[in-house]
């Protein structure tokens, strides 16, 4: 089964990416290039480890402010087809030169992976995030209109129902908007909702398909447990089910105590959403997340 995800607010689905690539049939998408901004980071490494790992990515380029020469060093060591490249903002000089490293890991890209930003701490919401990843989102999408203006773009980084809109009006300031090419990554509430579902019902992860809707934080969270098929549980217990998927982050970020935010599980989520993207954009039929 595959997982479903549907978002209110401006972003693809895979079916959609789907229909687009069949609309480009004559130029179908060979070779594979994808950028992640904001590779060194939590989400970033384990995410593009993944990606490194995948047979639908070609070539792997990691951006972020630091650490990435050693993150992609490191990531070339793994036996698998995608190259790897690291690059870091361009160095000061005279005269100023715009963003050299920003521009050489997004040129040629066919779907841009962004988890940069700040996470979670404890007692924080997303919209806490807000100021920050804003700000953040707002520069890589910038460069994202000038340097492949057609490429998928997939958001990550929180408060993402507020992130995502950003980015909308960015590309459209640039005139290259493309409402089934900007996407926000919610592939981890539908990661969260299969895995309760199983685990109470006793069933395998990989049989359970939960649809989720709305955007992605707190109750704009909506599990749509009733569609799933032969599962008995108790009122009370779907009332806890609903919560814990709604509220799944913050038990991590307590869990944490500090340490950080739902890293690894959004770096697996990132991953599935990226390879579903890519299958589709290569005419693959039947892809929905």
């Amino acid at each position: 089964p595959t997982s479903k995800m549907f978002s209110s607010f401006s972003c693809c689905t895979a079916r959609v990416a789907a229909k687009t690539a069949r609309s480009f049939s004559n130029t179908a998408v060979d070779s594979t290039k994808v950028a992640v901004l904001g590779a060194a980071g939590g989400i970033g490494q384990p995410l593009s480890m993944l990606c490194k790992l995948s047979n639908e990515i070609d070539e792997l380029s990691c951006y972020d402010i630091v650490g990435t020469p050693g993150v992609a060093a490191d990531l070339s060591h793994i036996p698998s087809k995608a190259a790897t490249t690291g690059h870091l903002p361009q160095v000061g000089s005279w005269p100023p030169r715009g963003n050299d490293g920003l521009a050489e890991a997004l040129t040629g890209a066919d779907v841009v992976v962004i988890p940069a930003g700040v996470p979670r701490k404890p007692g924080m919401t997303r919209d806490d995030l807000f100021n920050t990843n804003a700000s953040i989102v707002k520069t890589l999408v910038e460069g994202c209109a000038e340097h492949c203006p057609e490429a998928v773009l997939a958001i990550i980084s929180n408060p993402v129902n507020s992130t995502v809109p950003i980015a909308a009006e960015v590309l459209k300031k640039a005139g290259v908007y493309d409402k089934t090419k900007l996407c926000g990554v919610t592939t981890l509430d539908v990661c969260r909702a299969n895995t309760f579902v199983a685990t109470s019902q006793g069933w395998n992860p990989k049989d359970v398909d939960v649809t989720v809707i709305g955007g992605h934080a707190g109750i704009t969270i909506l599990p749509l447990f009733s569609q799933v098929p032969g599962m008995k549980i108790s009122d009370q217990e779907l009332e806890a089910l609903t919560v814990r998927t709604q509220f799944g982050g913050d038990e991590v970020v307590k869990a944490k105590a500090g340490a950080g935010s739902a890293t690894l599980s959004m770096a697996y989520a990132g991953y599935l959403f990226t390879e579903n993207v890519l299958k589709a954009l290569k005419g693959e039929e039947g892809i929905i997340q």
